[in-house]
């Protein structure tokens, strides 16, 4: 796999990470609500109360999960994994002595060919660091020193 089809790979996991969250909240957000009725054919009093306020919960809860999700969906649209520059962005693989990263969003590690890169986002503390930095610069980051071997 040659660099552009590693970044491209990469990307495609990370949609995939959101396109499933999503899919996963709206699922259970639409099981909640059928629940939610459901109860309310075979229930009365404190019982039914009790029950469509844990249903609601559930609701709001997966509602926010899914605002966030949409939120990296929009941070990740950004993200043009076409683009190669020879300067840590958005979009780059960066390979140090301390590990591979995707710069994109932050959903952790992901295993690639027996090799392993952390996506994070451009907004982390490592990512901010090492933002504008190219192949054979060093950056520290919490009293370790991140040489950088290849951007890609």
């Amino acid at each position: 796999m040659d660099a552009q089809q590693l970044k491209q790979f990469l990307y495609e996991l990370c949609k995939k990470y959101i396109a499933d969250g999503m899919a996963a909240a709206s699922q259970t957000i639409a099981d909640a609500r059928e629940a939610a009725n459901d109860d309310t054919k075979s229930s009365a009093g404190d019982k039914y109360e009790t029950a469509r306020e844990m249903m609601q919960q559930e609701i709001d809860l997966n509602t926010a999960h899914l605002n966030e999700l949409q939120k990296l969906k929009a941070i990740l649209d950004q993200v043009n994994p076409a683009v190669h520059s020879g300067v840590i962005q958005p979009g780059s693989i960066v390979c140090t002595s301390q590990g591979n990263y995707f710069i994109a969003i932050s959903i952790g590690k992901l295993l690639v060919n027996n090799s392993t890169y952390y996506a994070v986002s451009a907004s982390a503390p490592l990512a901010m660091r090492l933002l504008g930095q190219k192949a054979g610069d060093t950056v520290e980051f919490n009293d370790k020193e991140f040489r950088i071997h290849e951007v890609l």
